[in-house]
Order: structure tokens, then sequence, then C-alpha cells
């Protein structure tokens, strides 16, 4: 997801040449769709026609540039009326009114997201009472030259922050629970690399029998390593000969603790 702000002004670079192009000039929008269709470009040597980029001619949107295969990717919407009438509507979200399809004025936006891969409007961040708030550009019924509408019920879908507008966006709960799955994976592939017989990867896991199993192999086995957790405590000292309690202390500790321990005992 990239911000409008993020995309204007920057250098739009030809791979195939390996040279400046110009530089993003402005976003042109395509109301209907709810989508970005074009970049124009600024080039200081194009005086008279209006000189841009088909959206799906972009390789990449880059924190440092545009990238094109070549400048083959160039047009003139002069030449091109349909696209040309596009540039005409001047549609250009920021600083622009959202209303209800009742006529209720809920606020203005301060900036608007778009897909970087589609050219798909995600959506908007309003100033709604000296407040910030996002939107999604599912409940926007008309953008307009001066007003956007917005459905009935867009007040009560506001969002706290615009990165939830990013299709890739997950709650901190959600990222934890993701890590700690990512971990627990981690952790079979690399007790699997230590001679530890890799479970069974399904949704019915029992974390208890790989628990038991864990204290199985690595009880008897000596650290070659000082262990330390998250803290930077220190939990077992280099020689300790493991025992079962200590190793459910590991496991209480994290995957983290427990992948290290795994990898620095005695053979």
């Amino acid at each position: 997801m990239k911000s409008s702000s993020q995309i204007t002004g920057l250098p739009i670079i030809s791979i195939s040449d390996g040279i400046e192009v110009g530089k993003v000039k402005s976003l042109v929008i395509n109301p209907e769709k709810g989508s970005i269709d074009f970049l124009t470009i600024d080039n200081e040597d194009w005086q008279v026609s209006i000189k841009a980029i088909p959206f799906k001619k972009v390789v990449g949107i880059g924190e440092y540039a545009v990238t094109v295969e070549s400048e083959n990717a160039i047009i003139d919407l002069n030449e091109i009326p349909i696209t040309n009438q596009l540039v005409n509507k001047k549609i250009k979200i920021s600083n622009t009114k959202v209303m209800t399809r009742k006529g209720e004025l809920l606020g203005t936006v301060m900036e608007y997201f778009v897909d970087e891969n589609t050219g798909s409007i995600l959506g908007m961040e309003l100033e709604i009472a000296g407040k910030q708030v996002a939107l999604h550009a599912e409940y926007v019924l008309t953008f307009g030259k001066d007003i956007i509408i917005v459905k009935e019920d867009s007040g009560s879908h506001f969002l706290e922050a615009a990165a939830e507008l990013d299709p890739e966006y997950s709650t901190p709960e959600q990222a934890e629970e993701t890590s700690d799955h990512l971990n627990e994976h981690s952790i079979e592939s690399l007790l699997n690399e230590t001679g530890m017989p890799e479970p069974p990867l399904n949704d019915d896991l029992d974390m208890a029998a790989l628990k038991e199993k864990q204290i199985e192999i690595l009880n008897g086995k000596m650290l070659l390593k000082d262990i330390f957790d998250a803290n930077g405590n220190l939990l077992f000292k280099q020689g300790t000969v493991l025992n079962p309690d200590d190793i459910k202390k590991a496991q209480k500790e994290g995957p983290n603790v427990l992948v290290e321990i795994s990898m620095n005992v005695q053979a």
C-alpha cells in the first residue's frame, strides 16, 4: 500500500535504458473504477504535450523510484481522447469534502491510499472534528471533483488508523499469533535437524506430546554454552546437564530459548 504523497514526486526509471525519464507529477484517477489509471510525468523537456504512464505498465513503486520496462511505456495523453478526459476531470481526492448520500458532511480527506500492484484505491484518511480516521473505498459511492459521496452508514465503519486499509494489515494480536505459529514450526524444523523426530504438521498437532518428546530427547544432554532469556538473564550455565525441570523451564521461556538450547547441546 502506498499513499498518494509517497508516489508523487518519485523519479521514474526506465529499466532497459537505465535512465530517469522524469518524475511523477500527478495521479490520474478514474472515478468510475475507483483506481489510478495513469501517472503523469514531469519533464522540463516536454513543454506542450502531457506525457503519462498507464498504471498497468508500472513494474514497481519503491521507496525511491517508480520503474517501467522502457521509455515505450510513455504515452501522449493529447493523442488519446478518452484518457485526456480523465485528466480534465481533475479528480484529486485529497482536500476534498466527504458527504453521505443524504447530505451529512463528515469531514475532509487528508490523504488516500493505493494498491501499488493494481492501482486500486484502497481508502482514505479523513479529518473529522480534529480527529483523523480512515475509511475503506468500498463505502464510496462517488469520487467527485468537489465532493466525495459515501454510504449512509460510513460513520460506523471508520478505522482508527490508515494502516488498517492495507490488505496485509494484521492487528498486534494477530501478528503475535502468526509469530508464535511460525516459531513453533521453526522449532520443529530445527529439532529435526538436531536428531529429534519432527511431528506431523496438521491443525490437530498435540503440543503436549511435542513438549514431552522434547523433554525425552534433551534430558541428560549437556549444554555447550551459556543460555540466556529474552531479557539477557542467565538461565543455564555452560556445562549444565539438563533435567526435565530445566527443559520445562526453557519451554516456558518460549520457542527462541528452546531452539537455542537444541542447537547447543552435546550430541
